[in-house]
């Protein structure tokens, strides 16, 4: 499912948000999150919820691919999709909280492509009016 004017061929794309659901730690939900990115140098960036027993404190998906972005050298996020279901099921597309939009807008932007329930979208459409860096000017 490349989309048109982007070449990006999400159907790996989102392949890869299931290759790494595949490692989330989830014993408390039973609800495996992978999540998958390209960065505007060509490179892939995966992540997985990790769950804690102080329920609070569990880590998405998006934040363990965020983190690995940095880790990995930085850069800006380009394209991005999130999958989930339960433990030992085909996970299928889902959305981002809205903690991991914001996220995902300081690390995207406003341009970023985001596969959701719905179709692809861009960031500007799933957190319209977004506060960011640029508000703190």
């Amino acid at each position: 499912m490349s989309t048109p004017g982007t070449g990006v061929d999400w159907d790996a794309l989102q392949a890869e948000a299931v290759a790494a659901s595949r490692h989330a730690y989830a014993p408390y939900s039973s609800f495996a999150v992978g999540a998958a990115a390209l960065v505007d140098d060509g490179r892939l960036v995966t992540g997985c919820n990790v769950e804690n027993a102080a329920y609070g404190v569990a880590l998405c998906a998006e934040c363990g691919l965020v983190s690995r972005l940095h880790i990995e050298g930085g850069g800006r996020l380009t394209h991005f999709v999130c999958v989930g279901g339960a433990v030992g099921t085909e996970p299928v597309v889902v959305m981002p909280c809205g903690r991991c939009r914001q996220l995902l807008w300081e690390n995207g932007g406003p341009e970023m492509e985001i596969m959701t329930v719905s179709g692809l979208r861009r960031m500007s459409e799933v957190l319209p009016d977004a506060f960011g860096p640029d508000d703190l000017a």
